[in-house]
């Protein structure tokens, strides 16, 4: 009896024993499931990486050959009014200059990146700088009620600018201590549009004096307080435009000089006329005599040099 009781005990164990095993063995099965789950939640199918369409080349401007050796033009502009005369450009003809600059391919930059050689410009254009002397109230005329007047050269190139957003007013102004622009009250808002275009603000001296007739003594005083003003101003003085074109007897002045104990000198000096200017690329420019193109309608004038491009007689430089 008592043997027989040990058996079934035995029995009973065995069966306990084997049912926990199948128990063990099926939450193993279910855990190795639910990891391989786990894990195929956790890792994400491959996706097929998109395709990038391949770049376009840039837009050519012109058909042009590319020309880093070609000559640069820089023209040279005073006064705006409704008709055309000594120093004077008229509103039609200043639009006409726009115009006939664009559709051949034109594309302005400032002085200093002209003569510095770092022109940004798009393959096939060819590089304008348009300059502005004496900073008069027709170059940039604000309006009572704030706007910019559009019979001032700022204001219809500014027009021209909204039509063709690659020909920004991006110019260089040789200003005078006459506001500037004549319009003291206004400075300050011209000077910061000026800056948000790209423009650059430039010495033209202070009295505007034939820097041949004076002395040296005159010369160095002109030069550094205009750099001081354009400094005032909010610019570095990198160029200078000499009052009529006219170069002091000193020449070695050009080349820098001190003033009150500090050093003075422009990186580019720029004439009054009267032809395209050599490429900042060739072995005759000379950064410290840049000539000028005067805008008006007569031999030497903007239209006749552009003429002379467009008939193959004078080669422009164009990015390649």
């Amino acid at each position: 009896m008592e043997k027989r009781g040990f058996w079934v005990a035995g029995i009973v164990v065995g069966l306990l024993g084997g049912a926990l095993g199948v128990l063990a063995l099926s939450q193993g099965f279910l855990g190795s499931r639910q990891a391989s789950q786990e894990v195929a939640t956790i890792q994400p199918a491959s996706m097929p990486e998109p395709e990038v369409a391949p770049a376009l080349p840039p837009k050519r401007i012109t058909e042009r050959p590319g020309n880093l050796q070609g000559s640069v033009m820089v023209v040279m502009y005073h006064q705006l009014g409704p008709t055309e005369k000594y120093m004077v450009r008229s509103y039609d003809n200043f639009r006409k200059d726009l115009n006939r600059l664009y559709e051949m391919g034109y594309r302005p930059v400032t002085m200093a990146e002209y003569a510095q050689n770092k022109m940004s410009l798009a393959p096939g254009a060819s590089p304008v700088v348009l300059t502005f002397d004496d900073s008069w109230i027709s170059q940039f005329r604000m309006l009572p009620d704030g706007t910019i007047d559009r019979k001032s050269f700022v204001g219809i190139w500014e027009e021209f600018a909204q039509k063709h957003p690659d020909f920004p007013v991006k110019g260089t102004f040789y200003v005078l201590p006459n506001g500037p622009f004549e319009q003291k009250n206004s400075a300050a808002r011209k000077l910061e549009l000026l800056r948000s275009w790209g423009s650059e603000i430039a010495s033209h001296t202070i009295k505007h004096y034939d820097l041949r007739k004076k002395s040296d003594e005159v010369v160095k005083k002109e030069l550094a307080e205009s750099a001081e003003f354009v400094r005032s101003l909010g610019w570095e003085p990198v160029s200078l435009a000499l009052p009529y074109g006219s170069i002091p007897r000193n020449t070695k002045l050009l080349e820098g000089f001190e003033w009150n104990g500090k050093r003075v000198k422009y990186q580019n000096v720029v004439l009054a006329g009267s032809a395209p200017n050599f490429s900042p690329n060739h072995r005759r420019f000379n950064p410290l005599r840049i000539w000028r193109v005067q805008a008006y309608p007569g031999v030497m004038g903007i239209d006749y040099w552009l003429d002379k491009v467009e008939a193959g007689e004078s080669k422009p430089y164009v990015q390649p």
